[in-house]
Parts: structure tokens; C-alpha cells; sequence
């Protein structure tokens, strides 16, 4: 995600090859141009990007995209629920899975609206095996399974399938996958399955709001409870071992013993069979049963032969000469000479004792695909010498192919360590509004900046020097603005508009080193605000490194986003019109978690996406005195629902 470590990486080894991940939510033209001089090789778009705008996308980059797995409900890399909530952030890699807990949706803070299910923000999982010719048809070059904790099992299968499918289009095969093959496919994970943003889900397509675990297949119904016997009609087969679910209870167990109608302890049972198990979890109720393991499915993939790489060996062996052998993995030929070869006195190394030793390849990544042997007869070479030639070759054929490409160091880089003797002891103040009341209020104070996110907002007061427009981060067409005041939350537009508008880059473009600092200042970016999850430690570190501070922004008093997501989680559960209109009343919605914080939801019409908003503002007004001895002199405040009054209150603690 960190465009100043890509940029730095570039410098420092200009040969090494870089894929950007989706965490950088890329999904526009304008991105892939800032990419495509960076010398990025591949990158993996945003999963909201559909197919059809996938294919629209002109680019000398190779294109990544998600084909199947588990689903992010928010754009990547825009994610904060994780981070704020329980200090694991998403955009370091170690993201909680908040969307899938439990969610209440509430109206107006207090009354409850009644759901089919609790689990608001959990998507369905990805599988687009069903249009999978469209996918080798499209501009996607790459193909991305996410199998993030998931089983090796889960990621063998999954991959094996649509390996099968890569393969069966391009020998020109019909593309099929067995009902068998999708039962096994779902008892290894599914969560339900959705073709995705890719091919334009919505709603009920997109969402299991029932359940955000693992489903199973449906096993059978259970026709009797005892205090120790579950007694169960089986609709697929079951063996010792396997694992089950009742999910009306939320119960499971792994069945260790099962016995027939006649209570005999058996190791499988098949469709239409009667069983016992042992009640071990004290179920109460019948009811429907998953099967959420399938052991002899699990036994089956782990038994496997590991992938290896084909090579080639050449013997020379002729008498009074040294032992020659050649290996070759098709693409680079590595030599060696042994001893001199000499006439055998008791037992000759045949042919076959050469290769015998020869492949000897073991745990190595190589199988032997051919090995061609010129020898005199009745020669003698120690077994020792074979192996030990071997073993050098293999070694010396790894190292080269580990090191294939070089990664020269490249030594000149300069560094943003030389600070500017900046004797200016002004701080400034600036701030974010979302209503007009808002707007006008922070007009007559001294405020250096305000941002408005409403384009007609702008457009009213934009006269005034101080009033910028808060472009949206998701974009995927781009108006012309000509010396116009913006503040930008992604790369693509800081590339469009910083030369020729007065341009500022949001907290969203997670901004943490010094590296990115220079390189957003390269593309025009006149102030840049750091990202909302650096601590002071972060700051500190930062304002150490770059030439001059100035230009940080840092924000200081906001009830941040946790999520933008292109689901709308009121437009599924409350409209019932083709044409959503809950956005336009006045009533408000929030989801409350298990420990009853309430998280805002607000649709913004500018960008046809929704804003979830944490449970409470960060405050780190106290921390002014600490920013301004490292060199912070931009610091702002984010304004939702505060009336000009609570506004009031904010500023006068710290002007």
C-alpha cells in the first residue's frame, strides 16, 4: 500500500519486480498512470471493479484480479474498523474481521429494526466459476484466490480447480466442474457463494446477513434427541471423523464414534442410512445438520506430490579422462569436472549405477527428466565422486535460480534529512464541514482552510480564499478543474489535478514515511496529511526525515470513518423499491455492536458509496504542544453532525 516504500524500492533496486496490492485501491485510470511510471510490473485492482470496467482500463501494467475467496465489505486499504477498534490494522496486515461480528441496525439511536439476520457487514464468498471464459476473455492477467485463514486443504482444492479450467480453455475443452466437485468445494468453506462485485451483485446476491462462518452442506435432519444419543437421517454420506454442525443450536462436534440402527460401531454411513452419535454438546432440539468437515476429502488432498521442476544431466565418462556432468533446467546449463576416470580392477560402474546416483534427487525442487550417459566400458568412479558432483550441481542450479535476476544497490539516493532553518512559530487550524450551518460558522472565524465534501456547497462559497472541495476517494471519472482548491483522498487524482489546482491529500491515502512525503510533493501535492492511524512515535520519526514540516497535516479532533463501502446495507434491508430513497429522509441509522456502540451510516449522493463512521471522535487536542516542538504546524478538525454552538466549544480549547 505504501507508495513512498514502492518509490524507494524502485530507486534502491531498479531490477526488482513490484506488484501493487489491492490494499493500495486502485480502480481507476489515473492510479494506473502514477503506477505505470513508477515502473510497476502488476496490480491488483479493487475488488468493487466489475468486468465490464476491468476491460476498459488501458494499461501496460499486468492486471490482477480476485477470483474467488472471502470478500472485504470496505475498500481495501480504507479500512479502519480493525485498527481503531482493536489496535490490529488492516493496512499492516492484521485485520480482525470486524465485519464479521454481529450488528444491530438502529434508527434514530433507539429503536431497533427488526432483520433477517445479524451479521450486517458479512459478504458471501467469491467464486466465479461459473463465468470463468468471460474472466480468460477479459484483460485480467493474473488471477487471485484469496485463501488468507483459510486451510491448506481449502487452497489446494480451490486452486486445483481452477488450474482445471485455465487448462481445459486453453485446449479449447468445454469448461465443467462436477456437482461433486462444488459439494467438496462447499464443505471445505463457504460462507454462500457471490459472483461478486465482478459481475455486479447487489443485495442478496453480495450479503449472507444469516451467518459469517463456515456452512458446510447440508447433512441431514436430526429425527431424536436423547440425553447421550443423537439419532440422524442422513441426506449425504457421513464418516468416523467427519465434523458437523446443528446451527439452530450453534453447536458442532467432530464424530469420533458412529454407530448403525442397531447401535454397532461403523466407519462410514451413506445417504438414506439411519445413525447414532454420541451428545457430547448436550443438543436439546432436532433440526437440520451441516457437515462443516469432510475427513476423507482432507486425507485425500493432503496426499500429494509436490510440484518439481524437470532437469536434465549430461555423463562424460571416458577412461584417462576427468568426469564430466552437465545439468540443465532448460534455461541455464551449470558444468563440472570431477577425477580422471580409471579402469575398473574388480567392479565396473555401469550405466545403470549412473543414474541410479544421479537420481538421487531427494527433497530437492527437481525430478529427473532424462539423463544421457557417453562412458567407456569397464570403468571405475567412486560413488562418492558421483554424489558429491551431484549434490554441487543441484546446490550451484538453486543458487541460480534463486539470484536469476540482479538487484544492483543503488547507492546515490538522496535523503529528505537536511532541515530548513524555518523560524515561523504560526501554527494554523483547519477544518472539515458537511453542512451549510457548519460552513458559514467556521467562515467567520480563523480558520485557514475548510473543506467542503459537497460540490454545490463549494460552488456557492468557493469566492472565499479559504474554501476548498473535498473530492471523494472513489473516482472513476475525472471533471476538469483549472485553479480550483481541492483536497484529494487517492493518487489518481493528486496525478490529475496537482499541477494546475491548489491541491491537498487527504488522510486516506495513509500517508506514514518520509518516502511518501517527497514523492506526493513530486506529483504537486502542496500539503499532505498524514494518515489517522500514526501514533506521535510515527510522527516523530517522520518530521526527522523530511526537509521540511510545514507542509504536514495532521488531524488532531474527527469521528473518523471505519468503512466506504459500495453495499448499502439500508438500501438491502429497508427500501423495498426498485429506487432506493432512505438516504433522502431525515432519519438516521447507525449499527450497534454486541457492546452496544453505535456506528453512523451516512450515504453521501456525491459518490453513491457508504460512509460507516466510528462510535466515538478521537481527541488529540492535548497533543498541540507535543506536534509543535517536532515541527507540526498544520493540524485539523472534522466536523459530521456538531452544531456551530459544540463547534465553538472544540475551537476555543485550542485558539
Amino acid at each position: 500500500q505504501d507508495i513512498g516504500l514502492m518509490k524507494r524500492v524502485r530507486e534502491t533496486f531498479p531490477n526488482l519486480e513490484i506488484h501493487a496490492s489491492t490494499q493500495m485501491h486502485i480502480h481507476n485510470k489515473e492510479q494506473l498512470k502514477v503506477l505505470e511510471e513508477l515502473g510497476i510490473k502488476r496490480v491488483v485492482l479493487a475488488r468493487e471493479l466489475s468486468l465490464k470496467e476491468i476491460n476498459t482500463l488501458n494499461t501496460h501494467l499486468e492486471i490482477e484480479a480476485f477470483i474467488h475467496g472471502a470478500l472485504c465489505i470496505s475498500y481495501s486499504g480504507q479500512c479502519l474498523f480493525s485498527s481503531l477498534l482493536l489496535g490490529r490494522s488492516g493496512n499492516r496486515g492484521s485485520c480482525a474481521g470486524i465485519c464479521r461480528l454481529p450488528f444491530t441496525l438502529i434508527k434514530n439511536e433507539t429503536e431497533e429494526i427488526k432483520t433477517e439476520g445479524d451479521y450486517l457487514l458479512s459478504p458471501k464468498e467469491l467464486s466465479t466459476l461459473e463465468h470463468f471464459k468471460e474472466i480468460m476473455e477479459s484483460n485480467i492477467f493474473s488471477l487471485k484466490i484469496e485463501g488468507r485463514m483459510k486451510s491448506p486443504a481449502y487452497v489446494a482444492y480451490v486452486t486445483g480447480l481452477y488450474r482445471k479450467l485455465i487448462d481445459s480453455y486453453l485446449e479449447g475443452k468445454p469448461l465443467e466442474i462436477t456437482n461433486k466437485e462444488i459439494e467438496n468445494l462447499k464443505v471445505l468453506f463457504n460462507r454462500g457463494f457471490t459472483k461478486g462485485h465482478l459481475f455486479s451483485s447487489q443485495k442478496e446476491e453480495l450479503m449472507n446477513i444469516k451467518a459469517s462462518n463456515h456452512q458446510g452442506i447440508y447433512l441431514g435432519m436430526v429425527v431424536e434427541v436423547k440425553e447421550k444419543k443423537i439419532k440422524i437421517k442422513l441426506d449425504a454420506d457421513l464418516h468416523q471423523e467427519d465434523g458437523i454442525r446443528f446451527p439452530y443450536e450453534d453447536k458442532g462436534l467432530m464424530v469420533n464414534f458412529l454407530y448403525n440402527e442397531k447401535g454397532l460401531l461403523i466407519n462410514k454411513a451413506s445417504r438414506g442410512d439411519i445413525v447414532y452419535i454420541d451428545n457430547k454438546i448436550g443438543l436439546k432440539q432436532k433440526g437440520k445438520v451441516l457437515k462443516t468437515v469432510d475427513i476423507y476429502l482432507e486425507k485425500k488432498l493432503k496426499n500429494f506430490e509436490f510440484k518439481k521442476i524437470p532437469i536434465t544431466f549430461r555423463v562424460i565418462a571416458l577412461l584417462n579422462k576427468p568426469l564430466k556432468i552437465v545439468v540443465s533446467d532448460g534455461k541455464t546449463e551449470i558444468k563440472k569436472e570431477g577425477t580422471k576416470i580409471v579402469k575398473a580392477k574388480n567392479f565396473e560402474t555401469t550405466e545403470e549405477i549412473i543414474k541410479e546416483k544421479i537420481d538421487t534427487l531427494g527433497e530437492s525442487p527437481f525430478i529427473l527428466k532424462s539423463i544421457d550417459i557417453q562412458k567407456d566400458n569397464n570403468i571405475f568412479i567412486p560413488m562418492s565422486n558421483l554424489k558429491e558432483m551431484r549434490r554441487k550441481l543441484v546446490e550451484e542450479l538453486i543458487a541460480n535460480r534463486e539470484n536469476a535476476v540482479p538487484h544492483p544497490f543503488v547507492e546515490n539516493i538522496v535523503e529528505n534529512d537536511k532541515k530548513e532553518n524555518n523560524k515561523e512559530k504560526m501554527i494554523y487550524f483547519h477544518v472539515l464541514v458537511r453542512k451549510e450551518e457548519q460552513l458559514k460558522y467556521c467562515l467567520t472565524k480563523r480558520i485557514s482552510s475548510i473543506y467542503v465534501d459537497d460540490e454545490q456547497l463549494y460552488e456557492k462559497y468557493k469566492s472565499y480564499k479559504n474554501v476548498f472541495l473535498r473530492l471523494s476517494r472513489i473516482k472513476s471519472h475525472f471533471k476538469e478543474y483549472q485553479k480550483q482548491q481541492l483536497l484529494v483522498g487517492e493518487i489518481g487524482s493528486l496525478y490529475k489535478y496537482g499541477k494546475e489546482n491548489t491541491v491537498i491529500t487527504d488522510t486516506f491515502i495513509n500517508v506514514s514515511n518520509s518516502f511518501s512525503v517527497a514523492y506526493l510533493e513530486s506529483l504537486g501535492a502542496k500539503r499532505i496529511t498524514l494518515s489517522i492511524e500514526s501514533t506521535l512515535e510515527h510522527i516523530k520519526c517522520l518530521c526527522k526525515n523530511v526537509k521540511n514540516t510545514s507542509n504536514i497535516e495532521v488531524i488532531i479532533y474527527s469521528k473518523p470513518e471505519v468503512m466506504i463501502m459500495k453495499y448499502c446495507p439500508l438500501n438491502m434491508i429497508i427500501n423495498k423499491d426498485k429506487v432506493c430513497k432512505v438516504c433522502l429522509t431525515k432519519d438516521k441509522y447507525f449499527l450497534k455492536d454486541r457492546n452496544n456502540k453505535l456506528y453512523y451510516i451516512l450515504n453521501n449522493n456525491n459518490d453513491h458509496v457508504t460512509h460507516l463512521f466510528y462510535y466515538k471522535n478521537i481527541d488529540f487536542r492535548e497533543s498541540i504542544d507535543q506536534l509543535k516542538e517536532i515541527g507540526i504546524k498544520h493540524y485539523r478538525l472534522e466536523f459530521l453532525e456538531e452544531t456551530p454552538k459544540e463547534i465553538e466549544s472544540i475551537l476555543c480549547k485550542i485558539t
